[in-house]
């Protein structure tokens, strides 16, 4: 199959919408050595394909709007957290303790952007100064392996790199590629609140649809930003005490409103939210919020046609199912960031693709959930990971189709961005690449400030 065939087909769609999406090839857009471009359309297309038949039933159209995947759109879009602007100023995106670092008998990777994650790798390597030529220093004397488990143990991050093939031989290598690229669960047959009929411009698929973000980081707020696009009422909710990291917000929280909620002071709230929520997409680690009663069982008990959508890093089974993990983190256990890099340096795909096409796939997932929902009345569990992602993208992609709209050049992201005011500050940004004949082409709010938004429905 080719890329979109795989993704589309994941996501349960009929096979026989596929022609309804056309491609807008460009050359010199996420070059890289593993089929990026054909990942990054695949989860894009998906996502346009299932947006446009939710929004085709919703509005007892006669046929699915057509689809247009744009290179340009997409590789922009890909890499939107680099296009960010906020009154000019361009976001940092990885701290000075995040990168790749030489040890006694390779490369590890470490991750400490959030303040809590760069106390632990600290904790765990015996300092207390943020001084990055000691950690270095440190970090050269250890091995690899022995780093991994030390930060691990502490509660931080940090993952030894590994080749594609040290990956395969590994346990929760073989646990993920047991595991479908979308996992799909029925969880009940009670029948779920009906969603009313559409009109109107332009359409707007997830119009009326309330989806409770229980997300963090890039791809679980890429799949909720999505949806907010296609007119969902998505709200965020976060721990007061783990505030988010602002440019990070700014980028990904289009579309969305943000509240905090402590889930066991402010319990009554979040089932006030609950009860009424068609969807609840979370980013947590596996296990992470069942000691509060959030499994996906337990959510649909509550809320019967509730589609759950469920995110990690690692997966929820194997040995590493209960890890933390990011994109970068990911690139470098599972053997991309050995392909992508030289003999004398660990490389990186030319965007965080794992996590936008994971979001995107993931954003895809749950429509075409609620797609299932109108015609059969039940609600469902779909589980993605970024490390299944991953193996779908060294092992299985297949080179897609030439485009049936032409080779057209790439002249830079500038008709791909846009700009408005905010609460935030006058911000540059990129648009969606989720397009259909029809749909929207930006969001109707910008992002707030993280946090400020009453924890309720509108």
């Amino acid at each position: 199959m080719t890329g979109i065939e795989s993704a589309w087909s994941a996501v349960g769609g009929d096979p026989a919408l596929l022609p309804r999406v056309s491609t807008v090839l460009r050359g010199g857009t996420l070059h890289a050595r593993l089929p990026v471009r054909e990942l990054a359309r695949a989860c894009v297309g998906a996502c346009a394909l299932a947006a446009a038949e939710l929004g085709a039933r919703r509005a007892g159209l006669a046929e699915v709007p057509g689809v247009r995947l744009d290179d340009g759109a997409i590789a922009t879009a890909f890499v939107s957290e680099r296009h960010l602007l906020v009154d000019g100023r361009a976001p940092v995106t990885f701290a000075p303790l995040s990168r790749f670092w030489r040890t006694a008998d390779g490369w590890v990777r470490t991750h400490a952007n959030y303040p809590h994650h760069r106390a632990r790798l600290l904790a765990a390597l015996g300092m207390t100064e943020e001084d990055p030529d000691a950690v270095g220093a440190t970090l050269a004397e250890r091995t690899s392996h022995e780093v991994e488990e030390s930060v691990y143990a502490a509660g931080g991050l940090a993952v030894a790199l590994r080749t594609p093939e040290e990956w395969a031989a590994h346990e929760q290598a073989a646990a993920v590629a047991r595991r479908p690229l979308v996992e799909r669960e029925r969880l009940n047959t009670a029948r779920a609140r009906a969603l009313p009929p559409l009109d109107g411009a332009p359409l707007l698929p997830a119009a009326g649809v309330r989806v409770l973000d229980l997300t963090r980081v890039i791809a679980g707020p890429v799949a909720t930003r999505t949806l907010a696009l296609l007119g969902a009422d998505v709200l965020r909710v976060d721990a007061p005490q783990l505030p988010e990291l602002a440019d990070q917000h700014a980028d990904t929280g289009f579309g969305k409103r943000s509240a905090t909620l402590d889930l066991v002071a402010d319990r009554r709230a979040f089932e006030e939210l609950l009860a009424a929520a068609d969807v609840v997409v979370t980013g947590y680690r596996p296990g992470a919020l069942d000691r509060f009663g959030l499994s996906a069982r337990e959510l649909a008990e509550r809320r019967p046609g509730l589609v759950v959508a469920q995110l990690s890093a690692w997966g929820s089974y194997g040995p590493w199912a209960g890890r933390r993990g990011f994109d970068s983190l990911v690139q470098a256990a599972t053997g991309i960031a050995a392909i992508e890099g030289s003999a004398e340096r660990p490389g990186a795909l030319p965007a965080q693709a794992l996590d936008h096409g994971t979001g995107y796939l993931l954003a895809a997932a749950v429509l075409r959930a609620l797609t299932e929902r109108a015609e059969q009345g039940y609600g469902r569990c779909v589980r993605l990971s970024l490390a299944r992602t991953a193996a779908w993208l060294t092992n299985q992609i297949q080179p897609g189709p030439a485009g049936n709209a032409g080779n057209m050049p790439y002249d830079g992201p500038d008709a791909w961005l846009a700009e408005r005011d905010s609460a935030l500050g006058r911000l540059r940004y990129a648009l969606s690449p989720v397009s259909f004949e029809g749909g929207p082409v930006d969001w109707a709010r910008p992002p707030g400030v993280w946090g400020t938004d009453p924890a309720r429905w509108v």
